[in-house]
């Protein structure tokens, strides 16, 4: 009896056994296509990077070397001299001075409008509610161009253009639709008896959104921050339109206007790169430091108790 008892116990070890075993070999089948990948993604970002540490003899030469000879470092630096060189005023500083006032501000004004807004849809009953809803998602429908013209002759009636204003203020007035719908359903999710429980210790309803329903819906907030910040910092559309002396553009308008100031016989691809890569690292830099409260904000689904 107790060898038949053995042998029966043996059985399903082995089943475990072959059982993870399986898992573990497609857990690193499935690290290694990740790998390869991400690899395979990562080539452009690594050519642009090299290709900015090159001297100007090894830009085209075939096949590719992707670890130059001399590494020069100081491309970066050239590369905003000769920026300044063209456009007196225009050096490094000024122009991340000029992203960031415009990123940070915007970013900023659209997570409070959206974060209101939501939360009104979200948790107040109102006469024509859904039919208002309904109509800023339709908003979403419409193409840019076509608002983009009645926009800016606003703006150029008010007297405003070549400031920062129509890029800063005018998120306070307009757009984020997809961004509202976002945080109303994170904050759909929020049980009302949190809210009735805050209503009954006394707190009003600024009380409420402000230390009761921003903190719950964090994570959210956080993955909008990152893709706001993004939209901004990337912004080429807005800034080419509305400014127009070259010390106050921003970093993504200041590469444009240095590929178009330079030689179009030789253009200098290393110095371009070299200005691409700064523009891309800090948008790699955020992603990453807040990679952990992006997935969360993108997945979550329920209050957490």
């Amino acid at each position: 009896m107790s060898s038949i008892s053995l042998s029966a116990k043996a059985v399903p070890e082995k089943a475990q056994f072959g059982m993870r075993a399986r898992r573990t070999l497609a857990d690193i089948i499935t690290y290694i296509l990740l790998a390869l990948f991400s690899l395979f993604v990562l080539i452009p970002f690594f050519y642009m990077f090299s290709t900015s540490l090159k001297p100007e003899s090894q830009l085209f030469i075939w096949p590719i070397r992707w670890i130059p000879e001399p590494i020069l470092w100081e491309n970066y630096v050239r590369a905003f001299q000769e920026l300044n060189r063209i456009a007196p005023g225009l050096n490094f500083w000024r122009i991340l001075g000029n992203t960031l006032f415009i990123t940070i501000l915007a970013m900023v004004a659209e997570l409070i409008a959206v974060s209101l807004v939501a939360f009104g849809f979200a948790r107040f009953r109102f006469p024509g509610r859904d039919v208002l809803f309904i109509l800023m998602l339709s908003t979403m429908m419409l193409p840019g161009i076509i608002t983009l013209i009645p926009i800016f002759v606003i703006w150029r009636n008010l007297g405003l253009i070549d400031t920062y204003d129509p890029l800063v203020t005018g998120i306070w007035l307009g757009g984020g639709a997809w961004a509202v719908f976002l945080l109303r359903q994170f904050l759909l999710s929020i049980p009302k008896e949190i809210e009735e429980a805050a209503i009954i210790d006394g707190a009003n309803t600024f009380q409420i959104y402000y230390k009761i329903m921003l903190p719950l819906v964090k994570p959210a907030l956080l993955a909008l921050g990152v893709l706001i910040f993004q939209g901004n910092w990337n912004n080429f559309m807005g800034p080419l339109i509305y400014l127009n002396t070259p010390v106050k553009f921003p970093m993504v308008v200041a590469l444009k206007f240095f590929q178009e100031s330079l030689s179009k016989e030789a253009p200098k691809w290393h110095y371009m790169m070299a200005m691409s890569t700064v523009m891309a690292a800090p948008i790699l830099v955020l992603f990453f430091t807040a990679q952990r409260y992006f997935i969360e904000g993108l997945t979550i689904g329920a209050v957490k108790g």
